[in-house]
């Protein structure tokens, strides 16, 4: 998936680099190398989420989102649990379904069923039931520092990405990868715990603007549900 914060149904919808973007980015920042370890930058992350122990206990999650597309209205409700996910899209009447059982996955349009395609699934079977886990120090070898409008970021860099934390904060602003990119506009708080209120990603010249309105956790999601 991801790996940095976007839904796989967002992700799909992005078929190009976002070369383009970074390149204009790296225009209009000034980077410096860090004293801060990819490990502190992950660990300042997850405590300013909440706490990697309290990550680690949530087993289970059901996110409902509002996605707006090309002026189109989505609603979608996906359960996870470890690598496994199911995520329902209902636009327009239609519903479109992703199922991934943590070795193989199928998307479903209308009746017409195809498999996730095969470079998905290694990522996939890495995925945790929260993304932000996810996150490996060893994929990053320094941090630079990089000012945004006059604000610090911490960015990790590696052949999957780019991810900028706020310095200040220590929560993840924005992400660039060969899909697109994610802005994380604003996060809610749920038992405690921060998680993503709104996004805005871009990719393959399409804009999509993610809001949560529900998150649910420990609670109302089976293996049976990814059968």
């Amino acid at each position: 998936m991801k790996k940095i914060i976007i839904p796989f149904f967002c992700a799909v919808l992005f078929s190009t680099s976002v070369a383009a973007q970074q390149k204009t980015t790296a225009v209009k920042t000034e980077a410096t190398k860090s004293k801060l370890t990819p490990k502190d930058v992950i660990d300042n992350y997850l405590k300013a989420l909440g706490g990697r122990d309290k990550l680690e206990a949530i087993k289970t999650t059901i996110i409902d989102n509002s996605l707006t597309v090309q002026g189109m209205d989505i609603s979608m409700s996906t359960k996870k649990m470890g690598n496994k996910f199911k995520s329902v899209q209902t636009v327009m009447g239609q519903q479109m379904t992703q199922v991934f059982d943590g070795e193989k996955g199928t998307f479903d349009q209308m009746g017409q069923k195809m498999d996730i395609p095969a470079d998905k699934i290694a990522d996939l079977k890495k995925s945790k039931t929260v993304d932000a886990l996810g996150y490996d120090p060893a994929s990053f070898q320094t941090v630079n520092v990089e000012k945004i409008d006059g604000k610090d970021y911490n960015v990790l860099s590696s052949d999957k990405g780019k991810y900028f934390f706020d310095a200040s904060t220590g929560l993840l602003y924005k992400s660039e990868s060969k899909e697109g990119t994610a802005i994380v506009k604003s996060y809610m708080t749920v038992d405690g715990l921060k998680f993503p209120g709104e996004i805005d990603a871009e990719g393959n010249g399409q804009k999509v603007i993610i809001k949560t309105t529900k998150i649910v956790l420990n609670s109302g999601v089976t293996d049976a549900d990814f059968k």
